[in-house]
């Protein structure tokens, strides 16, 4: 005969199946669970410090990809602008009027430059002459690619004065001499906002090969424009919100926009300098002849003042070109022979 037993639960065997959370009321009804004042500020605090540590630089790298969207869109509208000039020297020249005398006629140049050039194929807002900058958003102070602060220049001179008048030696004991006119700046908003400082040589020329064993920058630069990507906000700094854009040669002008790598990549001959630009950062890379010559024009802004540089320029099988930004001159070397420093930038 089959026994059967009956199983009878007890209350507290039965509230032995709730849930953690309906007993928790229960096991102290008077007690309200919550977080302590003090975990709270610590929790507060702990948030405050990751805030503070993460937040710069994350604001940083936002500016640096609107920085460098601005900047490739800007170059962008100059290449296609300048490239609708017929040619870029005439603007402001010397010539009528003796009365005014030669400095007043060259101090119109660049203002004439814009007024009378740019402003057919570019979109313009405002236009400043060199007493009146500020009026299109340039600040007074520049901060350098290396920290140093550089009143803003008026002239050409003053952006460098070797691309006026020079007539001396470099440290590898090459002399040179050349003069130019020493125009003054003038400026201009684009229609999107940016502030352009603009340099401006009307007698530029076009290109030439090199007949001898160097051969003049200066007068193949035409015009150097120096811009500020958000006017006063700051951080006017080179390389940030602020870079530059030259345009060489009258005639079948070429228009560059670079920005250097903070530090030479070393030195070598011209066909290892690439795998050094590689090496020091894989967004560098070595500039053609025309970037390294946007650097010497604005080397105060970039601070480089010596060397014979590299670039991936070639002239033949056997030679490439050197740019020297002491004197701005352009030469050719053995590109396997000669070793020669290296600047690295990126586009």
């Amino acid at each position: 005969m089959k026994k059967r037993f009956a199983f009878t639960m007890t209350d507290r065997q039965c509230r032995s199946t709730e849930s953690v959370a309906e007993r928790l009321p229960q096991l102290n009804p008077g007690k309200i669970l919550a977080f302590t004042m003090a975990e709270i500020l610590l929790s507060l605090t702990i948030i405050g410090v990751v805030a503070a540590i993460t937040l710069p630089s994350l604001t940083g790298n936002i500016n640096e990809r609107t920085w460098n969207t601005q900047r490739k869109a800007l170059y962008a509208r100059f290449s296609q602008a300048i490239a609708l000039m017929p040619a870029l020297n005439g603007y402001g020249t010397l010539t009528e009027d003796s009365s005014s005398g030669a400095s007043d006629a060259v101090d119109t140049a660049a203002e004439t430059f814009i007024t009378g050039g740019l402003s057919k194929v570019l979109k313009i807002n405002n236009v400043c002459d060199s007493e009146h900058l500020p009026d299109c958003g340039i600040p007074e102070k520049i901060n350098t690619m290396h920290g140093s602060v550089l009143t803003v220049p008026t002239k050409m001179s003053e952006l460098n004065p070797d691309i006026v008048s020079v007539d001396k030696s470099d440290s590898y004991g090459y002399h040179f001499s050349y003069s130019q006119l020493d125009t003054k700046a003038a400026a201009f908003e684009t229609a999107n906002g940016e502030s352009i400082l603009t340099f401006y040589n009307p007698n530029c020329i076009s290109d030439m090969e090199i007949n001898t064993w160097a051969e003049s920058l200066q007068p193949k630069i035409c015009a150097n424009f120096v811009y500020d990507l958000n006017g006063n906000k700051g951080p006017n700094t080179v390389g940030k919100d602020i870079g530059f854009i030259t345009a060489l040669y009258s005639n079948d002008t070429s228009v560059v926009s670079a920005i250097p790598h903070m530090s030479d990549a070393g030195d070598s001959n011209q066909y290892d300098a690439s795998k050094l630009c590689t090496a020091q950062d894989p967004e560098y890379r070595l500039p053609n002849r025309d970037e390294m010559a946007s650097l010497f024009v604005n080397k105060k802004l970039v601070d480089m003042e010596t060397g014979r540089y590299w670039t991936s320029s070639v002239v033949n099988s056997e030679k490439a070109y050197i740019i020297g930004i002491e004197l701005g001159q352009r030469a050719s070397e053995g590109a396997r022979s000669a070793i020669r420093d290296i600047r690295c930038i990126k586009r």
